[in-house]
C-alpha cells in the first residue's frame, strides 16, 4: 500500500475508500449476475466479470489523470462544458437510445457504449456553479445577475433531463441549491429558487395529467408513488424481494457467492446491489458501505474547508455532496425508504461511463485536495 500511495497525490483516505468501495463492486457484482449471465451470455458469468472489471480499471485511471491536473482550469473548462451539455441533453431527448420510454443514452459511434449525458451534464453544471458563486462572494447580488448566470443555467440543464429522469433532476437541483447556500446567495434569491422549482413541478403535474403523451413518464412516477404507499400492492415485487434479501442476511450474511435472492431481486447488481450485499455480508456488510460513504463525505468536507480559493471549496464539497447524495438515495431505495429511482450506487454498481463519470468527479475532488495539500506544506516551510 506504502508502494502504491508514493505515485499518487491528494487525499489518501479518499483514495483508500475508492479502493474499497471498488472491491467491494467487484465481488458484489460477480456474485450477482448469475441471472443476467445465463440470460444473455449462455451462463458465462466471467465475461460480466472481466468486463466490469475493467471498467472499474478505466475509471481508477481516469480519477488518476483527473487529479494530476490543476483543479482551476476546470473553472474555465466548465463554462463549455455547460454550452456543450445543452445540446448533447436535446439530443437525447430527440434521438437517444429509450428503455421504458426514458431516453437517457447516447451512443458512442464506433465503441458499442452508450453513455448517460445527464451524468456530463451534472458535473458541468456543478463546476460551473462553483465557478458563478466564487467569482461573486464578494459582491451584491441582484436578481437579474442571479437569474442570468444562476438560475437559467440550473433551469435549462434540470428541465432537460426532467422528462426522462426525475429522480436524477431532482438530484441535481437539491444539489445546486446546497451549493448556493453555502455560497452564501441571499435567502430571498434561494427562495425565489426552491419557488421556481415548485413551479415547474407543478407545471409537470399539471401537463402530466391533462396531456399523458407530452410526458409518458408521469404515468410511471405516479405509479411508483402510489406503489410505495401501498405496502400490499402486487406491483411492489421489487421492494418486496430487496427486504426478503435483507432480512434474510443478518448479521454476519450468507457469504459471498451464496445469495438465494439473486434470480428473484430485480437488478441485483445495479439498482438493489445495497440490498444483495447485506443479503451475503450481513448487517457488517451494508454498515462497513454506510461508513466508507460517511468517512468519504467527512473527508471531502474537509478539504473543502482547508481550500484557499472559494472555488476549490465549492467545487470539492459540490462533487462530493452530490455522490454521497446519490449513494444514500440509492441505499433508502433498497431499503424500502423511498420509491424506486434508478440511481446507481456510486462506484458499486455495474455500470459503464457512469463510473467513469463518478470516477472524473472523485478526480476532480483529488485534485483540490492535491493543491490544498501542497498549499499547507509551503506555509510550514
Amino acid at each position: 500500500m506504502d508502494i502504491l500511495y508514493r505515485h499518487i497525490k491528494g487525499d489518501k483516505v479518499i483514495w483508500t475508500i475508492v479502493l474499497f468501495l471498488s472491491l467491494f463492486s467487484v465481488l458484489a457484482v460477480y456474485s450477482a449476475i448469475n441471472s443476467l449471465a445465463y440470460k444473455y451470455q449462455h451462463g458465462n458469468q466471467i465475461y460480466y466479470l472481466v468486463k466490469h472489471s475493467l471498467i472499474i480499471i478505466v475509471g481508477l485511471f481516469l480519477m488518476y489523470v483527473i487529479h494530476r491536473i490543476k483543479y482551476s482550469y476546470f473553472s474555465r473548462l466548465s463554462q463549455i462544458a455547460l454550452f456543450v451539455s445543452i445540446p448533447l441533453l436535446l439530443l437525447t431527448l430527440a434521438r437517444g437510445a429509450s428503455l421504458n420510454e426514458a431516453a437517457r443514452w447516447l451512443s458512442i459511434p464506433g465503441t458499442g457504449l452508450t453513455f448517460q449525458t445527464s451524468d456530463f451534464a451534472k458535473i458541468a453544471l456543478m463546476s460551473y456553479l462553483a465557478r458563478i458563486l466564487s467569482k461573486n462572494q464578494e459582491k451584491n447580488y441582484d436578481l437579474k445577475e442571479t437569474s442570468l448566470k444562476i438560475f437559467l443555467p440550473v433551469a435549462l440543464v434540470c428541465g432537460l433531463i426532467l422528462p426522462a429522469n426525475f429522480s436524477t433532476c431532482a438530484l441535481l437541483f437539491t444539489t445546486s441549491f446546497i451549493m448556493m447556500f453555502v455560497g452564501r446567495v441571499k435567502t430571498k434569491f434561494l427562495l425565489t429558487f426552491v419557488g421556481m422549482g415548485l413551479l415547474g413541478v407543478l407545471l409537470i403535474v399539471l401537463i402530466g395529467f391533462t396531456a399523458p403523451k407530452v410526458f409518458p413518464r408521469f404515468a410511471t412516477w405516479v405509479k411508483r408513488i402510489e406503489n410505495f404507499k401501498d405496502k400490499d400492492s402486487k406491483e411492489n415485487f421489487q421492494a418486496d424481494q430487496a427486504k426478503i434479501a435483507i432480512a434474510t442476511g443478518g448479521i454476519t450474511g450468507k457469504g459471498p457467492g451464496k445469495s438465494t435472492q439473486r434470480n428473484m431481486l430485480p437488478h441485483p447488481y445495479s439498482d438493489f446491489i445495497f440490498a444483495f450485499i447485506i443479503e451475503e455480508y450481513g448487517f457488517i456488510g451494508g454498515f462497513l458501505v454506510v461508513f466508507l460513504y460517511l468517512i468519504f463525505l467527512f473527508r471531502g468536507v474537509r478539504i473543502a474547508t482547508r481550500s484557499k480559493k472559494n472555488f476549490g471549496s465549492l467545487l470539492a464539497f459540490g462533487l462530493c455532496f452530490s455522490l454521497v447524495f446519490q449513494a444514500f438515495i440509492n441505499m433508502a431505495v433498497a431499503t424500502n425508504l423511498f420509491p424506486v429511482t434508478g440511481q446507481p450506487l456510486p462506484l458499486v454498481s455495474m455500470g459503464g461511463t457512469s463510473i467513469w463519470f463518478t470516477s472524473i468527479a472523485m478526480g476532480i475532488i483529488l485534485s483540490v485536495s492535491t493543491e490544498t495539500e501542497s498549499d499547507i506544506a509551503n506555509e510550514k516551510v
